[in-house]
């Protein structure tokens, strides 16, 4: 979550990273046939994108938010998911998992604590949005972590709707910061 200040000077690093989680959700959930591979292939560049929007717009708020360090961490993480998983392409299913769902985790934890020390005026709406995109990523992150006997297919419905809904999310709550 970013100030009303912060946003206008990131809105396109913010709005990059949510178009990047609905093109993916959208690819996972309506790609018949979808392979591990082709799946470790579109993962890894939502992460790629996804990290890189959150570095750039946490290190560019550094001087308007005291948390700016968290979502440039963030991102520093989800570089390294996505670099990770396109150098090792034959990594296993489980480790697959894994790394999905310790990222879905750390950026639902790193939305809500952001969106906790906010104290913007008139980011209520703002701020419920991030509440909520933490919240769905915390619960996405858990279930895919604890249901790791489920079928290829269960898991990527879960990551393609987290992402379709979050995504959307996402670009909502820029909408309202940069009004």
């Amino acid at each position: 979550m970013y100030t009303k200040a912060a946003a206008k000077d990131i809105w396109w690093a913010l709005v990059l990273g949510g178009v990047a989680t609905v093109i993916f959700g959208v690819a996972a959930v309506f790609w018949p046939g979808l392979t591990l591979v082709t799946l470790l292939y579109l993962f890894s560049t939502y992460a790629l994108i996804s990290g890189m929007a959150n570095v750039m717009a946490g290190v560019s708020s550094a001087n308007q938010m005291a948390w700016w360090f968290l979502p440039a961490l963030l991102g520093a993480f989800e570089l390294g998911v996505g670099v990770y998983l396109l150098r090792h392409t034959s990594v296993k299913f489980s480790t697959f998992i894994l790394l999905i769902g310790f990222a879905l985790i750390a950026r639902g934890v790193v939305e809500a604590v952001t969106a906790y020390f906010s104290t913007g005026r008139g980011q209520a709406k703002v701020q419920a949005l991030s509440y909520i995109i933490g919240v769905a990523g915390v619960v996405a992150g858990i279930i895919v972590l604890f249901a790791k006997s489920s079928s290829g297919v269960s898991f990527v419905w879960i990551i393609g709707l987290y992402a379709i809904v979050v995504g959307t999310l996402q670009i909502a709550s820029v909408g309202e910061l940069t009004k």
